[in-house]
C-alpha cells in the first residue's frame, strides 16, 4: 500500500471554506457513471455529468480535496509544463492537438467562470503569471515562448527587468514573460467548492468509500465499497497519484514525485514590496521556486526536495528564508515558516495527462505531471464527453490500452531534478550572473 504524505498539515487544511456534509456509502445504488476520486478531475466531471441530466456517483477513498487537489500550491498557470506548443502538436498530432492545447491555455478563464458560477469560496485570484528570466539566455527562450502562445491565440508578453521589479519585487532577474490569464487560489478550498457544486446540480458523493475492485456483470460495471456498492454503466477511475494498489494497474502507469509547499506567517506589511500585483511568480529555474500570495498575505512556496531539502525541516526552513530574502531583501530574516507540508505527483514520461481503457465502459485518467488546478478542471470536460458517448477519435486526449510506466521512470524524475540544477548553475556562470543560496 503506497504510504501517502499527512493531509492536515497543510495551511490549506487550516484555512479552507467547510467541506460539504458528506457520508459514506451504505447502501447499492445504480448510476450512469461512477466516478472514482474527489478531486478535480474526478469532480469536475461528475459536475459536468450532473449538468447534462446524467446521474453520477462518486466515491471518496478518504475526503475530498485529499489528494493533491487539497494540498498543491494553488497555482493555476495555463501553460504546458515541460513540453512547448509545437512539442505538444506532435505528440497528440492533428485535430487532437489543437482540441487539447486550446483547453489548457484557455484553463484558467475555465476554473474562474467555474467559481463565479458557482460561487466557490477559495481566494481565487487572476492576477497573471510571471516567469522570470535568470540569465539573458532564459530571457530568448522566453521570447520564443511568448510568441508561440500568442501564436495559439494568447495575449502574452515579455517584460523588462524594471517593469518586472515593479510588478513583483523580485530581484536578480532579467525581466521575463507574463501571461495575464494565469491565477491562484485556495486549493483545498476549490476541491471543496466543486463537490459542493455537483452535488447540488444533483451528483451523489460519497467520502470515506474507497472503491474495491470493480466487475463487470450484465454489461454493467459494480464497484465495491466497505458497506455499498455503485452500479454503473459507465466507470472513471480519477484517483492520479493517490491512486490505491490493486486497480487493475492503474497505479503502475506513472511515477509518483514528491513536492513540498511551505507559507510563512501572515506579513500585510511587506505586501506593497513582495509581489505588490499578486501575481504567480516562477524565479525561472529548471530547480523551480514558484511562488505566491495567500489571502492572508503569507508567501506561500513551492520547491522539490533535492538532498536534504525538503527532508530535514530546519535545513528546509534556511533554503527557503535565505532564497526568498535573495529575491526579496525586504523580507525579514527572522520571518516564521507556519506550515510546510507535501503532496505526490503523478508524473508521466511525456507529463500530458493520459486516458487508459480499463475495459469497456471503463477508462482511468493519470499523469497530470503537476497541472493539477488548469490541467485537473479540464479534464472534467473531456471525461464527460467520454461518458456520455462522444467518439473517442473526437476526443481531446486518446484512450490508450492500459501499460505501466518505463522502468527508468523509477529514477527519471530525480534524476531530472539534479540535471535541472546543474543546468541553472551552468548556465548563471556562463552568463556571469549571481547565483540564489543552495543551488
Amino acid at each position: 500500500m503506497t504510504d501517502f504524505s499527512p493531509f492536515a498539515d497543510s495551511l490549506w487544511y487550516a484555512s479552507a471554506a467547510p467541506a460539504p456534509d458528506l457520508g459514506a456509502l451504505e447502501d447499492e445504488i445504480e448510476a450512469d457513471v461512477c466516478v472514482v476520486g474527489g478531486g478535480y478531475s474526478g469532480l469536475t466531471t461528475a459536475l459536468r455529468l450532473a449538468e447534462a441530466g446524467a446521474s453520477v456517483a462518486l466515491l471518496e477513498a478518504e475526503e475530498i480535496g485529499f489528494g493533491g487537489s487539497g494540498r498543491n500550491a494553488g497555482h493555476c498557470t495555463p501553460t504546458f509544463h515541460h513540453h512547448s506548443i509545437d512539442g505538444v502538436r506532435a505528440l497528440l498530432g492533428g485535430e487532437r492537438a489543437g482540441k487539447f492545447i486550446r483547453l489548457q491555455i484557455n484553463a484558467a478563464d475555465r476554473v474562474g467562470r467555474l467559481i463565479r458560477d458557482h460561487q466557490i469560496e477559495c481566494e481565487w485570484v487572476q492576477n497573471g503569471y510571471f516567469m522570470a528570466a535568470h540569465t539573458p539566455r532564459a530571457l530568448r527562450r522566453l521570447e520564443a515562448k511568448a510568441e508561440s502562445y500568442n501564436a495559439a491565440g494568447q495575449e502574452t508578453r515579455i517584460i523588462s527587468q524594471e517593469e518586472a521589479l515593479r510588478m513583483t519585487g523580485m530581484r536578480h532577474q532579467y525581466g521575463g514573460w507574463f501571461h495575464p490569464q494565469g491565477g491562484h487560489l485556495n486549493p483545498l478550498g476549490y476541491s471543496r467548492g466543486l463537490a459542493r457544486a455537483a452535488v447540488a446540480m444533483g451528483a451523489r458523493a460519497f467520502i470515506r468509500s474507497p472503491a474495491g475492485q470493480p466487475i463487470r456483470t450484465g454489461g454493467k460495471w459494480r464497484v465495491p465499497t466497505p458497506a455499498g456498492a455503485v452500479t454503473a454503466e459507465r466507470l472513471i477511475v480519477a484517483t492520479g497519484a493517490y491512486s490505491r494498489d490493486g486497480w487493475s494497474g492503474v497505479e503502475k502507469t506513472f511515477q509518483i514525485m514528491r513536492v513540498f509547499v511551505a507559507a510563512t506567517e501572515p506579513m500585510p506589511e511587506l505586501a506593497d514590496r513582495i509581489l505588490p500585483q499578486n501575481t504567480t511568480v516562477h524565479d525561472g529555474r529548471g530547480d523551480i521556486f514558484v511562488y505566491k500570495r495567500d489571502g492572508r498575505d503569507r508567501i506561500v512556496v513551492s520547491m522539490f526536495p533535492h538532498r536534504r531539502r525538503g527532508r530535514d525541516p530546519d535545513f528546509t526552513r534556511r533554503v527557503l528564508t535565505d532564497r526568498l530574502r535573495w529575491l526579496h531583501p525586504e523580507t525579514p530574516a527572522s520571518v516564521r515558516w507556519d506550515f510546510i507540508w507535501t503532496g505526490e505527483l503523478d508524473m508521466q514520461r511525456k507529463t500530458i495527462p493520459r486516458l487508459y481503457r480499463l475495459g469497456d465502459g471503463a477508462v482511468a485518467v493519470t499523469g497530470l505531471s503537476g497541472r493539477g488546478v488548469p490541467t485537473g478542471s479540464i479534464l472534467g470536460d473531456v471525461l464527460s464527453e467520454w461518458a456520455l458517448g462522444a467518439p473517442e477519435t473526437e476526443l481531446a486526449l486518446p484512450v490508450e490500452p492500459l501499460h505501466a510506466a518505463p522502468f527508468y521512470m523509477r529514477h527519471g524524475p530525480r534524476l531530472a531534478l539534479r540535471w535541472w540544477a546543474l543546468r541553472d548553475r551552468i548556465g548563471e556562470r556562463l552568463a556571469g550572473a549571481p547565483a540564489p543560496p543552495h543551488a
